[in-house]
């Protein structure tokens, strides 16, 4: 978290820092009331039993995936999220790989750090986004923002999304995720993870994008079959693909370092001062409203009444 953000929790509250995140040690008998953790991060189930005093669980960002919501549940323990603050920077971030992709914007740059245009070597013909077909995979805010982008660089947009949603009268709905990748040229991924969507990225829908497809994933790696992908990319059943989450991160399969049809980057959608402030300034005033016996604005559980009465405690 943002170091001023980090500041303000040692000034309102007695923090413990626990070294090696989700496989670090706490104390046996810790009072601890509150977790502050990252959407990749979570809060393993384990720890639900270790902290027998635990009222909230504050995540600094919007994937609840790495939580087990049951468990917090059963336990009123409330959950909280930093929703309507980060979408924007993670559909630029999608889109910037996208241009970045197309545009050979990574061997440019080696081209001319390393002297070879110098020295006369030529620059790679890249591919224009202009009259390509995007396809965007889960159309919440994140998926909207990066079709409105996309509208700006000339696209036309598909998407899919389980329930109905008012969209603009020329984005067109396609009837599954494998439908959608038969009818795009690149297909951004910015689905919620959960066991229905585990994997769901695997050796049919890479089939149907097809050998000038581009895979763009910004959701979380455990959506992507890892294996269909680097035989994909190996094979050259599908152009590219360009990355920000992957299965274990921080760990990345070695494939994915050394195919040249890959761009990757380390998890860094919603990675802005501004936006990581703002992500922060939600995690604080959600441990305000515990501590003060309300209900957190951002609770994944707000609409949950009949836990009301139950959840919020003094």
């Amino acid at each position: 978290m943002m170091a001023e953000i980090e500041a303000r929790l040692d000034e309102r509250y007695d923090v413990f820092r626990v070294a090696g995140g989700r496989d670090g040690d706490i104390p046996a008998d810790n009072r601890f009331e509150a977790v502050v953790t990252g959407g990749g991060s979570g809060l393993p189930p384990a720890w639900f039993d270790r902290l027998p005093h635990l009222k909230v669980v504050a995540i600094n960002g919007v994937g609840t995936d790495a939580v087990d919501l049951k468990a917090a549940r059963d336990r009123n323990v409330d959950v909280t999220t930093t929703p309507g603050v980060l979408a924007g920077d993670v559909a630029d971030l999608a889109l910037a790989m996208i241009l970045a992709f197309l545009r050979k914007v990574p061997e440019g740059h080696s081209l001319v750090r390393s002297g070879a245009w110098q020295g006369g070597e030529k620059p790679v013909l890249g591919r224009s986004p202009r009259g390509k077909r995007i396809g965007i995979l889960g159309l919440g805010e994140i998926g909207r923002e990066t079709a409105v982008r996309a509208t700006a660089f000339g696209m036309s947009v598909s998407y899919y999304n389980r329930s109905d949603v008012d969209v603009p009268a020329d984005w067109q709905r396609a009837a599954d995720p494998v439908a959608l990748a038969t009818q795009c040229d690149i297909v951004v991924v910015s689905l919620a993870a959960n066991a229905s969507t585990e994997n769901m990225i695997g050796e049919e829908f890479l089939n149907a994008l097809g050998p000038q497809g581009i895979l763009v994933n910004v959701a979380r790696g455990a959506l992507v079959d890892e294996d269909a992908l680097i035989e994909a990319l190996t094979s050259g059943r599908i152009a590219g693909a360009c990355l920000d989450v992957y299965r274990d991160e921080p760990g990345i399969r070695d494939a994915f370092r050394t195919l040249p049809n890959v761009l990757l980057m380390p998890h860094q959608g919603s990675a802005t001062r501004e936006t990581r402030l703002a992500m922060g300034t939600i995690v604080l005033e959600s441990l305000r409203s515990v501590f003060a016996g309300e209900r957190p604005a951002a609770s994944v559980f707000k609409d949950d009444a009949a836990l009301l009465p139950r959840r919020i405690r003094s």
